[in-house]
């Protein structure tokens, strides 16, 4: 495992408790920004591996892996020792879990008084629903996220808006935050970050709309969620898509230019009552060329138009090649760190750790022994 090289965290240290995306998110970036990050894995990880069909965990890139048996006392104990040489940890259990453990805020704290704890769940450390199970889906449905998103019935987008955009970022801002009032008060704290909470947030300006009534509580009827046709995705001939955002009058000039129209084919562009016809008009002609040839009569324009780029594809473009979006580790194509730093750069990411990868050398650090390491070892207490 090669650690990440750079970037403004350097000399700040992680302890990640192994959980699904988001917390693994959170690391992540902290990792991508030169932070130490040390992900405590579980046994079962290093005994069955990773699920084949899921290909390497991008999420665990520059981090660093042992692997503790949290329910066993000495093991809950190596995780304290940790916490108290860390500036944060994140965790993502329910609710209660890790204070079971003797591994919560608390414990941390009392070893650590600047540490900062990091909590991730779906609904948060209390209310109703604070102990039941979730995903990304059901997170978003409450927060009036999903329900904002699609046609006739809700679109699924992703699992970035509750997982990682409401969830894992905002914890990484959170966390940040705390290690900064850390560094001016000398007291830690716990930070708090639900997906439920995140994913509702970043539709704060779509809440303002709607409480200002410039914003229709149905989907694809606003300017913003396709329900206007100069803010939407045309299918072409070749049956791909082009994505038009198109929204000023300026760039929108350049749209009917584009696409060799006039303001009298296409009438007013905020005029409601157009917008059907408007829609099925750029829908027509988008359909009698294909993505490239649209590409190309609009590449040089300011009029908001790009071609609708699939995963396999987005790697080979050439702004995301000159801008190097994109890196390649160890033969893995994937999104390079960002953002980007101008006195202290990020690194190329590191390579994905696998479980325990560093056990040895993180107790070395602590202090234990060898020997002391292998009577753990041999006790099923690390691995």
């Amino acid at each position: 495992m090669t650690p990440s090289k750079g970037g403004p965290l350097g000399g700040v240290r992680i302890l990640e408790l192994a959980a699904l995306g988001p917390a693994s998110f959170c690391g992540m970036v902290l990792a991508d920004f030169g932070a130490e990050v040390t992900r405590v894995d579980r046994p079962q990880g290093a005994i069955k591996g990773p699920l084949p069909d899921l290909g390497p965990d991008l999420l665990n890139r520059g981090k660093r892996s042992i692997v503790i048996d949290l329910q066993h006392p000495e093991g809950a104990e190596i995780v304290l020792e940790l916490a108290a040489k860390s500036d944060a940890l994140i965790e993502g259990f329910r609710p209660g879990i890790t204070e079971k453990l003797g591994v919560g805020p608390a414990h941390c704290l009392a070893r650590n008084p600047r540490l900062v704890y990091g909590r991730m769940t779906g609904w948060g450390q209390e209310g109703p629903l604070s102990d039941r199970a979730g995903h990304d889906i059901d997170f978003i449905a409450l927060s009036g996220v999903l329900g904002s998103i699609g046609g006739d019935d809700p679109v699924v987008p992703l699992n970035l808006v509750g997982d990682y955009g409401g969830g894992g970022m905002l914890l990484a801002i959170g966390v940040l935050a705390g290690i900064i009032s850390a560094i001016a008060t000398g007291r830690g704290q716990v930070v708090d970050s639900s997906m439920i909470d995140g994913s509702a947030l970043l539709a704060v300006s779509h809440f303002g709309f709607l409480a200002g009534g410039s914003w229709s509580d149905r989907r694809a009827d606003n300017l913003l969620d396709g329900g206007a046709p100069f803010y939407t995705v045309y299918r072409t001939s070749d049956s791909r898509h082009i994505a038009v955002g198109a929204l000023e009058p300026k760039f929108f000039d350049e749209l009917i230019a584009g696409l060799g129209l006039s303001r009298f084919d296409v009438g007013d562009q905020y005029d409601r009552t157009g917008w059907s016809r408007m829609r099925e008009l750029f829908a027509s002609t988008f359909a009698q060329n294909t993505r490239d040839h649209w590409e190309e009569v609009f590449d040089g324009r300011d009029a908001c138009v790009v071609p609708v780029l699939r995963m396999a594809e987005a790697p080979k473009h050439p702004h995301n090649k000159a801008r190097a979006t994109f890196v390649n580790v160890a033969g893995i194509t994937q999104p390079g760190p960002a953002p980007r730093f101008s006195a202290t750069p990020n690194g190329k990411p590191g390579i994905p750790s696998q479980a325990g990868d560093s056990t040895d050398l993180i107790l070395g650090s602590l202090g234990y022994s060898p020997d002391d390491v292998d009577r753990l070892r041999g006790q099923l207490i690390v691995y």
